[in-house]
């Protein structure tokens, strides 16, 4: 018997199917949560978890998500750079939960890529695109969906660059 998705993980696999990705999201029994948790838990390499990490910008509050290899620590300082290439003018903060909760309708550490409830600029880490498959979160703490680097890349509609 099929196991029956959460609200949330099932949202994501929805959005998934109607955007013509045949990728199947699994919500696991135990936490999933870090970038550790997920490669353990997936029996992969850490760098191939896409962990999502929202920031906002400090002017207009416009959420900032950069999907990052699970084996980089993000630069704020060079996400910043890249944001005022992009956007100019907009200084980058750290988000807290529940402008986290609020603009992309997810807990942190369950944040997926694709399906805010504000779409967010989005930069996305080059390092990622070194894997066959990555693997992301789909809203919540302990689900996560597969994909090629590629697709998601142009789901998330992201900007591929440093962010480390």
């Amino acid at each position: 018997m099929a196991r029956v998705l959460s609200p949330s993980a099932q949202r994501i696999q929805n959005l998934l199917n109607d955007l013509g990705h045949p990728v199947h999201v699994v919500e696991y029994t135990v936490m999933t949560r870090t970038a550790a948790e997920a490669a353990a838990v997936i029996g992969c390499d850490v760098g191939q978890i896409a962990k999502s990490i929202i920031f906002r910008t400090r002017e207009s509050s416009r959420p900032v998500l950069v999907v990052a290899s699970g084996m980089n620590r993000v630069n704020e300082a060079v996400v910043g750079r890249r944001l005022a290439d992009r956007i100019g003018g907009e200084r980058l903060v750290k988000a807290d939960p529940e402008f986290v909760r609020t603009s992309t309708g997810f807990p942190i550490g369950g944040v997926a890529p694709v399906g805010h409830t504000v779409p967010p600029i989005t930069l996305f880490d080059q390092d990622l695109l070194k894997f066959e498959t990555v693997y992301a979160a789909a809203g919540t703490p302990n689900s996560i969906f597969a994909i090629t680097p590629e697709a998601l890349l142009r789901l998330t509609g992201g900007v591929t660059g440093e962010v480390v």
